[in-house]
């Protein structure tokens, strides 16, 4: 699937575009080799939306893969899919959809009951969709982009920077590289390293009679604030991270809300620095500060919606 929209309203995070980008395309440009990458070319379609947006998106070759990508459009709302809902079934009750809904179609119908009568903020609304999946959805009428990526690891996304500022995205990495040059960035999909195994280094020896034995596992919350407050040094033997054991945080984005992670809601997204393999600085990957919270609580009334958290931020 390929998503682009102009920088005008969807106001991505500036940290994405490198200083070390030259070769960059006009969105124009990349639409034409999204679609020319993929044969036969009645496999695919698009839709543009005058300078504002553009949305492409290919057949799948198997209807019923797990991997399915998916389109819907309705009441000016429009979907890109890809993946699959392991919990869709309970989802289409609990919303009161009917059977024949699929993913693209339940993502649209919950973003505009939650616009419409705002219910439940964003973050736990994502909390429920259980599964492999990414989406974009673009609201045409009110001019506003949420795209998100699940938080279990499954699926593939990436974000960058087209030459006049436009936001682009999609799965296909090759298109991206080509039309944002070093301005991208796989989509935020934040690795939390929830567990770490470690023998305690001799002056953490005070640690020792806290947790009773030597070689332990502790959600690394737990250690570090610990060791942090004792003005310990700990030698970690080992480090289980997402990319092992499938640790994610799902990370979602909005145009006017910014970018935060719906399983940390109260948490900041941090800008960190990226190199690619020729020492060039590209756009930034994002990450949960987790030292750094929100001004306030997100509100949990009718009031508040997934098409506007950043008042809470």
């Amino acid at each position: 699937m390929l998503a682009i929209f102009h920088k005008a309203f969807a106001n991505p995070p500036e940290e994405l575009n490198s200083p070390a980008s030259r070769k960059q395309k006009l969105p124009d440009e990349t639409l034409d080799d999204f679609l020319n990458s993929h044969h036969p070319r009645t496999n695919t379609f698009s839709m543009s939306f005058g300078q504002a947006a553009a949305l492409a998106y290919v057949r799948p070759d198997t209807p019923f893969s797990p991997h399915q990508r998916l389109f819907c459009g309705l009441d000016d709302i429009y979907c890109l899919f890809l993946g699959s809902l392991n919990n869709l079934c309970s989802l289409i009750r609990q919303y009161g959809l009917s059977k024949g809904t699929n993913e693209a179609m339940f993502v649209i119908e919950a973003y505009r009951t939650l616009r419409d009568r705002g219910p439940y903020p964003a973050d736990q609304v994502m909390k429920e969709m259980e599964g492999s999946f990414s989406f974009v959805v673009y609201d045409s009428k009110a001019g506003t982009v949420f795209a998100a990526l699940g938080s279990d690891g499954g699926a593939k996304l990436y974000w960058g920077i087209a030459a006049d500022g436009s936001v682009v995205i999609s799965d296909d990495l090759e298109v991206i590289k080509a039309g944002c040059d070093k301005s991208f960035a796989p989509f935020p999909k934040d690795l939390i390293i929830e567990k770490i195994l470690f023998n305690f280094s001799q002056e953490a020896d005070p640690l020792r009679s806290i947790f009773k034995w030597k070689d332990h596992v502790l959600q690394n919350a737990q250690i570090l604030t610990i060791a942090s407050q004792l003005g310990l040094y700990l030698h970690l033997d080992n480090v289980h991270n997402g990319d092992e054991h499938g640790d994610y945080a799902g990370c979602m984005f909005h145009s006017e809300g910014g970018l935060m992670s719906f399983e940390h809601p109260m948490n900041k997204m941090k800008a960190m620095p990226r190199i690619d393999s020729e020492g060039a600085m590209c756009g930034a990957n994002f990450k949960v500060d987790v030292y750094t919270r929100v001004n306030s609580i997100p509100r949990r009334g009718s009031e508040t919606n997934w098409t506007d958290w950043d008042s809470s931020h």
